[in-house]
Parts: C-alpha cells; sequence; structure tokens
C-alpha cells in the first residue's frame, strides 16, 4: 500500500509537461520552482516585488484544508499555530472535539524550493451516545479509533498529544499564464501521541497542489489533491484521499478571505459506516506586517458522515 502511495509522486513530475531549471547566471536570483513550464516565454512585470528584492507577503498552509503551492523560502522560518473546534452528530454518538495548538515549523533549506515541516497538536475529545452511554470515537484527522475513557456523565473522553507530523516540501514549477504553480508535499506521522489518539504506525502521505491566479492580485484560485495512510475500526490500514478546491479573495492591502470545499474519500476502509464526507468552509485572513497574519474559519459538513459544524482561529509569523 506504501508503494501505491510513493508511485504518484513520480506521475507528478512525469505529466507536469515540464522541463528541469538550468541554474542562474552569476548575479541571477535562484530559482524558486524545481522546474519549469517548457515554452514558457518571459513574463513582463508578473513579479516585480520579488525582482527588486522586496519581500512578498507571508503564505501560509493554513486556516483552509487547502494547502499553498509555495514554499517558504530558503534560509527563512515559518511558525503556524491556531484552535479548532468540532462536533459532529450521528445516531450512534455525539462527539466534540478541540485541537490545539495545531503548530506547524516549516524551515526554508539548501533552495527557495525546498522546506521541511514538523508539526504537533493536542486533542480533547468527548463522545456520548444517543441514550447516554459510552461510545467509540473517531479520530478524523490521525484515522484511529478508540474507545477512551469513560466519563462521570457516561460519555467517553479522551485528552493529549496527537502523532508526530514530519514532512518536505518541494516547489515544482512557477505559475505561466493558464499553467499552475504546483508543489508537491511528501509526509508522514510518526506513532508519538497518546495511545488513543495515535494511528499506532508510521502513515506516509502525499499531497500534489496547485494554483491559479484568476484576476491578478484579486482572485485566485489552489486544490490539493492527496492520499494518506489512516487507520480504520479494526485497527488496519488503508488509503484516505482528498480532494480541494478553494477561492481565495484580496479584499483590500491587508485583509483577504477564500471560500472552500473539500472532500475526504476512504479507500479500502474496513468499517461499514465508512463513505466519502464533504466539507465547505470559509474565513478571512488578516495580515498584521508582512510577516505576521491573523486567521478565522467557520466551516460545516455538506453530508451525514461529515462534522457538523467546525471553527477556528489561528496565526502564523515568519522570521
Amino acid at each position: 500500500m506504501y508503494r501505491a502511495l510513493l508511485t504518484p509522486a513520480l506521475a507528478v513530475v512525469l505529466a507536469c509537461g515540464c522541463v528541469a531549471r538550468n541554474h542562474g547566471a552569476p548575479g541571477e536570483a535562484p530559482p524558486k520552482a524545481l522546474f519549469e513550464w517548457s515554452g514558457r516565454e518571459p513574463e513582463s512585470g508578473s513579479e516585480p516585488a520579488d525582482r527588486s528584492g522586496a519581500e512578498p507577503p507571508i503564505t501560509t498552509e493554513r486556516p483552509d484544508f487547502t494547502n499553498s503551492s509555495r514554499t517558504v523560502g530558503r534560509g527563512r522560518v515559518q511558525l503556524e499555530s491556531g484552535y479548532t473546534f468540532t462536533t459532529a452528530r450521528d445516531p450512534v454518538a455525539r462527539v466534540s472535539s478541540h485541537s490545539f495548538p495545531e503548530a506547524l515549523l516549516r524551515v526554508g533549506l539548501l533552495a527557495d524550493w525546498f522546506e521541511i515541516q514538523v508539526g504537533q497538536s493536542a486533542l480533547s475529545t468527548r463522545s456520548a451516545g444517543a441514550d447516554g452511554g459510552a461510545r467509540a470515537i473517531g479520530f478524523q484527522d490521525q484515522g484511529a479509533l478508540s474507545t477512551g475513557a469513560a466519563g462521570a456523565d457516561g460519555g467517553v473522553r479522551a485528552a493529549g498529544f496527537q502523532d508526530l507530523y514530519l514532512a518536505t516540501k518541494f516547489a515544482l514549477t512557477e505559475g505561466s499564464g493558464w499553467r499552475p504553480e504546483t508543489a508537491v508535499t511528501l509526509q508522514m506521522t510518526v506513532p508519538t501521541g497518546r495511545r488513543e489518539l495515535s494511528g499506532r504506525h508510521p502513515l506516509p502521505g502525499l499531497l500534489y497542489l496547485y494554483s491559479w491566479e484568476l484576476i491578478p492580485d484579486l482572485v485566485s484560485l489552489g486544490g490539493t489533491t492527496a492520499a494518506v495512510a489512516a487507520v480504520d475500526d479494526t485497527g488496519g490500514t488503508y488509503v484516505q484521499l482528498a480532494q480541494s478546491l478553494s477561492v481565495g479573495y484580496t479584499l483590500t492591502e491587508r485583509l483577504g478571505a477564500f471560500t472552500e470545499c473539500f472532500v475526504l474519500a476512504p479507500a479500502g476502509a474496513d468499517t461499514p459506516r465508512a463513505g466519502p464526507q464533504y466539507y465547505f468552509d470559509s474565513g478571512l485572513l488578516y495580515r498584521v506586517t508582512p510577516n505576521f497574519q491573523v486567521d478565522a474559519r467557520f466551516g460545516f459538513g455538506l453530508n451525514r458522515r461529515a462534522d457538523d459544524v467546525f471553527a477556528g482561529v489561528g496565526f502564523a509569523v515568519r522570521y
């Protein structure tokens, strides 16, 4: 199964229709991506801020499900963090959870097109059956299932750190006309979390990221196509497929917004209630300085298998 997750990484490169970028001549700015689109024409004034040496504004992986198609840049360090509340109800149980600090450390190394990521968060979850009894808790982020510990009110509670997240991200191409800016993330969670919140196995994953400037400096479109290993009710592994599309809006020089739809689709999960989960969310991003941003989001599920409601706030700072 793990080989099946790595094979698409080669397909991503072969399907790009791009060629390896040559090293720049002395005095030229270093390349921001591994490849360039074949037949790409020199762009006139497309990124004047970068060519003049001015620092571009911060771009983040949060708060939407869709990850950025850009890396942080060589020698830069970026910390992203936040809090999310989620609630879900079905005929079996009602589950509410709090996730914090959702910390993600991004470090640019070696070149502008490469970064490493380390993530850690804690989760507090409570689940109570419709009849007041205890029920099992499903942890969507790590794909683990646990019965937890029964509380005084008959509910099930679990709290603690989740598995450690490790990843490398490669900027593949810069955008050129209708051809997107692209990147790929190779990730893995390591079973370091509390037993009830852990996947109990190393769980690899692959994310393909892409974006377009639909109206320069006003409207953008981004997407994530992902395949991530997860754990089902029986403790067996399966592949969690995901697809998202996010539209970003520049409202003012500092204020931005987004609307997004995404789907999570388990492939090979051995559980009778497994099936696609559809979501819609929207949020605001406010850039206090070019290196500091705060955000807020709200979303809800679009079908029965999805969580009912989720909301959160967060920030990102770049050094």
